[in-house]
């Protein structure tokens, strides 16, 4: 079985090497849907694959750290990504180029990330994320599975190599949320939310 959770987050960036010269040169910002799609076998004691209550946790937060922020490639120019992050507070750098399919090449990583450090509590069981979609506009989305978000030819996507400004540091409800998913802490699913 299949259940999808929706997320929202409004974001800026820039596409470089793209064919639209408006993307690839003007910051631009769109309005992010963001679509977790996880899959399992098994119901759990509530006979649910996953409480959706239980995303709106850390899984929220990881997705609304984009919220209101400029999303930056890591390999852009040196002076550019000074300046973006002298003049916005919230900014998240990427090791890979923030185009739909990377969004959600990268989002997959942190979300599969946070499920496999994740110790349950409901009798949930053998959860996995089957794929996320993160639409960029109502016409047009991307969409990962496992083996694009691994995928070498596409970028390797390391989940140390995202970095997040403190601002967007301080608005996660667990302070120590990447800290804790860097050092692969396990986290604990509370019994009710």
């Amino acid at each position: 079985m299949i259940i999808r959770k929706l997320f929202k987050f409004e974001n800026a960036h820039i596409v470089r090497g793209c064919s639209s010269v408006k993307c690839r040169s003007s910051i631009h910002g769109h309005s992010y849907k963001v679509e977790l799609l996880f899959e399992s076998n098994f119901l759990d004691n509530g006979q649910m694959v996953y409480d959706f209550g239980l995303m709106k946790q850390n899984m929220k937060d990881l997705i609304e750290s984009f919220d209101h922020a400029i999303t930056l490639w890591s390999g852009d120019d040196t002076s550019y990504l000074e300046d973006m992050k002298k003049h916005s507070e919230r900014w998240v750098e990427l090791p890979v180029s923030p185009s739909a399919e990377q969004f959600s090449r990268v989002i997959f990583i942190m979300i599969e990330r946070l499920l496999n450090l994740t110790s349950v509590q409901n009798g949930e069981r053998e959860v996995r994320l089957n794929s996320v979609i993160v639409h960029e506009t109502d016409t047009g989305y991307a969409q990962c599975f496992a083996y694009d978000a691994h995928s070498e030819l596409m970028g390797s996507i390391s989940f140390k190599a995202i970095k997040f400004s403190q601002a967007v540091l301080n608005d996660f409800n667990d302070a120590k949320l990447i800290e804790k998913m860097l050092s692969e802490a396990t986290f604990v699913n509370p019994k009710s939310v």
